[in-house]
């Protein structure tokens, strides 16, 4: 990794990484998270301006932030958003009773289950020390799909070296 984006995304990631040690809290993580973004894009889909959905104009916005922090990464999550769009869009369809249950649903069932990892982890969450992370945390799951393919092993070297977060 070279220049001055990636050092930020490492060192964010590495903190992260230290308040996510226990495998339990990760793998809630990996329903919690993705529950909560795809939430959020849901109650976005009802408003347009223009005909365009601000879910669509917040996703290219959180989509180039990460493209921004690591190319491959980014890259990666606009092929996670690209479903998640589709499908928030489609719910609306069916109306915005039925788009708010699904948001509540989701958004309650993703904190569920954050908060029940953070329970095993023993500490709280990273973004009630930094807002930041709550942006970071979908790239870290990515970041741990493609470490497990073999892929982003300088961010694996990065996240192991990390220390563990303080309660």
């Amino acid at each position: 990794m070279n220049g001055s984006l990636d050092s930020v995304f490492a060192r964010q990631l590495a903190i992260y990484a230290s308040y996510h040690r226990d495998h339990r809290n990760r793998a809630t993580h990996f329903i919690g998270i993705p529950a909560i973004v795809f939430s959020i894009l849901v109650p976005l889909a009802l408003v347009k301006i223009d005909g365009i959905s601000i879910a669509l104009m917040v996703a290219i916005l959180a989509v180039l932030g990460w493209i921004a922090l690591d190319r491959i990464i980014g890259l990666a999550m606009l092929v996670m958003m690209v479903p998640m769009l589709l499908i928030a869009q489609w719910i609306v369809g069916f109306g915005s009773t039925t788009a708010w249950i699904v948001f509540a649903i989701f958004f309650v069932g993703g904190w569920v289950f954050q908060l029940v990892g953070h329970v095993w982890e023993g500490r709280r969450p990273a973004l009630a020390d930094n807002l930041f992370q709550a942006f970071i945390g979908p790239m870290f799951i990515m970041a741990e799909v493609l470490m497990a393919l073999g892929l982003k092993q300088e961010l694996k070297a990065v996240i192991d070296g990390a220390p563990q977060a303080t309660v």
